[in-house]
């Protein structure tokens, strides 16, 4: 049987809808109302899809989202950190802008003042994945960041995180098999050493 993995975004999260920078899991962030409403759509996308395994990260926007959308279904959860959100240091709790701002300033190698780089990070998505697709599981729901996503559906269709500007909308399923996912993975273990 050929393996699948959905992935998704979480749903809008009370940092998304102020626009301000949430890196640090230990600080509950949770849906909006709006970020429910699609939690729930996205159960219903994949309300047909037997899951294995669910895949959340540190963040409660994400758990949160994994609850929603398999409410009344009895699927584990597995929370991996190496898919958590870049660390934006001490831009946590600012303004998206201000990150922005500085990061067309500044290497992707450079890391934020006391964060990580996204080179960084891209690597530790990639050590994720082959955690993940190590795992015996055939049907697994992963919810994460934005990101992580981008860069992994990047690497996945490129083999090389080639970065867009069009956005990940919120809770939206993408649906991928092991094959790309490998390709994915080390693509994005390979990146830190590229650049």
């Amino acid at each position: 049987m050929t393996r699948l993995f959905v992935l998704a975004r979480h749903g809008e999260s009370s940092a998304n809808a102020a626009n301000v920078l949430d890196s640090d899991p230990t600080v509950a962030a949770a849906l909006t109302p709006q970020g429910i409403a699609e939690a729930r759509s996205l159960g219903e996308q994949v309300a047909n899809v037997e899951f294995d395994l669910a895949v959340a990260t540190r963040f409660p926007r994400t758990q949160q989202t994994v609850e929603v959308a398999l409410s009344g279904r009895d699927v584990p959860l597995l929370v991996e950190p190496g898919l958590d959100e870049v660390d934006v240091g001490e831009f946590d709790g600012g303004p998206i802008d201000a990150y922005w701002s500085w990061r067309e300033r500044h290497a992707w190698t450079d890391p934020a003042p006391n964060g990580e780089s996204r080179a960084d990070a891209v690597a530790r998505y990639g050590a994720a994945l082959r955690r993940l697709l190590a795992r015996d599981e055939e049907r697994v729901l992963v919810v994460l960041h934005e990101h992580a996503l981008r860069s992994i559906a990047a690497a996945a269709a490129y083999g090389w995180p080639r970065y867009s500007q069009a956005p990940f909308p919120n809770a939206v399923p993408y649906l991928f098999d092991a094959a790309p996912l490998a390709r994915a993975a080390a693509a994005l273990e390979e990146v830190p050493t590229r650049r």
